[in-house]
């Protein structure tokens, strides 16, 4: 299924989009998605990154800093949520957030990669996420809402989805 999205809420500027949305800025698995989209943003400069935060201006922008920045991603906070809903990201289950999987992840990411989750300053931690690819033309080539709290969009699938129908 093809779904045509409006960007008019997103300053594109190149051919095509690439669009995260982040669960909480200071939870883990956040943290090792922003860190994978601002590679695949680095590795791919024709192409437009944006990622929404729901937590408030002055949470992202702390948040950013203790990630080394955004690079090349554009940042865009949503802290109401609207933009989340037009994506069909609302709010997730207990189980969603708590299972033992999901905390599993969060320990093993902390423990191998050294990023473990912060104090939450602001946003809501049942916050589901979701990665997207957009064209020029505004139409959804890939999106991945994210099953689990601990799930990580493949940036490389993302790419390629947007990528193939342009060469």
């Amino acid at each position: 299924m093809v779904a045509r999205v409006s960007l008019r809420n997103f300053d594109t500027g190149t051919s095509h989009v690439g669009h995260t949305f982040f669960q909480l800025t200071p939870v883990a698995v956040a943290e090792k998605t922003f860190r994978a989209f601002r590679a695949a943003a680095e590795s791919h400069p024709d192409l437009h990154f944006i990622a929404v935060s729901h937590s408030d201006t002055e949470a992202t922008d702390k948040w950013l800093a203790s990630v080394d920045g955004a690079g090349k991603v554009q940042v865009i906070v949503d802290a109401e949520r609207k933009l989340y809903a037009q994506w069909g990201l609302g709010v997730s289950s207990f189980w969603h957030v708590l299972n033992p999987w999901s905390l599993w992840s969060v320990y093993k990411t902390g423990k191998e990669e050294g990023i473990w989750n912060k104090p939450t300053e602001s946003g809501n931690r049942w916050q589901t996420a979701g990665s997207f690819a957009v064209d020029k033309e505004g139409l959804i080539k890939w999106g991945k809402r994210a099953g689990t709290a601990d799930e990580a969009a493949d940036f490389d699938q993302a790419v390629q989805a947007v990528t193939a129908w342009s060469a």
